[in-house]
């Protein structure tokens, strides 16, 4: 697939190496890179650092080059998504991009059966970050400057029939605006000991996924008041209820005792997540109630930021999510 051209009969051929151009004092650098595809528009420049001939790659039927390979496994993935933004190929990689902000969803099992094949890369980032509009989620590449085409149509088909099994490849979850209550718990918050620190930390984080908090009440280290906190939040129909603090060990911690006692579906008490391995995740009917240890106030990522994007997108959390939670989740010695 290499032979020795005419600059003049090398349009629609592949370069298979640099070409460099050299401007005595001015500039020395490339002019064409590696895998170019020779355009009409091209033969001058060639002339004009004195190539009349050069080694040009003609692809043989079921071959494709890299650019092509990239940009075909790219569409499979995204599929008949037009919200996805895919780049244009380069160096012979494609890039597929997030349209929104919002939580993005990546099908692991299908990456790692690409992955598989041969001379094939297949990388993303993780599944559940938070994304802003135009961040990378997928990138795709062939090792080779020219793959046989059997391997991306190979891809094609492992999209495919992952689709047919019900499986979404790729997606960006929007996130929904909640309305959130919060009930700050501790008797010295209370009753003014000390200034609550709480409150700003969640709202600031509740602000940044596009939610707010609409009512924020403060309970003394009393299971009954939090208990009636907690009923009286649920009946002006917030979306997520947070109780703050009260959440480890001590006599007077009453938060996970009162979550319960307010007839909430406990999900888990404790993650495996350091920080945040004493959060608790419940249900009130079907209105989220989390409650948050003191690190939330302090600690910059913890289980919390794990969780609250993944119910602002509208996902209900489940006990096998709190169990995958450990795998990378140790973020403190």
């Amino acid at each position: 697939m290499l032979r020795e051209v005419k600059v003049e009969d090398a349009i629609g051929m592949i370069l298979p190496h640099d070409l460099t151009q050299i401007l005595p004092g001015e500039f020395k650098g490339r002019l064409f890179r590696k895998g170019h595809q020779v355009t009409e528009a091209d033969i001058p420049a060639l002339l004009s650092i004195g190539k009349e001939h050069i080694y040009a790659m003609e692809l043989q039927p079921g071959y494709l080059h890299e650019d092509e390979a990239a940009l075909r496994m790219a569409r499979a993935i995204a599929g008949d998504s037009a919200s996805l933004v895919l780049t244009e190929p380069h160096e012979g990689k494609v890039n597929v991009k997030s349209p929104i902000h919002g939580l993005v969803k990546i099908d692991k099992a299908f990456v790692d059966s690409v992955n598989a094949i041969d001379e094939i890369v297949l990388s993303t980032i993780w599944s559940n970050t938070v994304v802003k509009a135009g961040a990378s989620l997928i990138g795709t590449r062939v090792i080779p400057l020219i793959v046989e085409e059997a391997k991306v149509v190979e891809v094609e088909r492992l999209a495919q029939a992952r689709r047919e099994a019900g499986f979404t490849l790729l997606e960006v979850k929007s996130f929904r605006s909640l309305r959130v209550g919060v009930i700050t718990t501790g008797s010295e918050v209370y009753k003014g000991r000390i200034q609550d620190k709480f409150g700003p930390v969640v709202k600031e984080k509740l602000a940044q996924l596009g939610s707010s908090v609409v009512e924020q009440r403060f309970a003394p280290d009393d299971s009954e008041t939090i208990v009636g906190e907690i009923h009286a939040l649920q009946a002006l129909g917030v979306d997520l209820i947070l109780v703050t603090g009260g959440m480890s060990v001590d006599p007077d911690d009453r938060t996970p005792g009162a979550i319960k006692q307010a007839g909430a579906r406990v999900v888990s008490y404790g993650t495996p997540m350091l920080p945040g391995s004493m959060l608790m995740i419940a249900y009130l009917g079907d209105t989220p109630i989390m409650g948050l240890p003191g690190c939330v106030m302090h600690d910059p990522y913890t289980s919390f930021d794990v969780l609250l994007p993944r119910i602002c997108a509208g996902e209900e959390i489940v006990r096998s999510d709190i169990t995958e939670m450990g795998y990378g989740g140790f973020y403190q010695c």
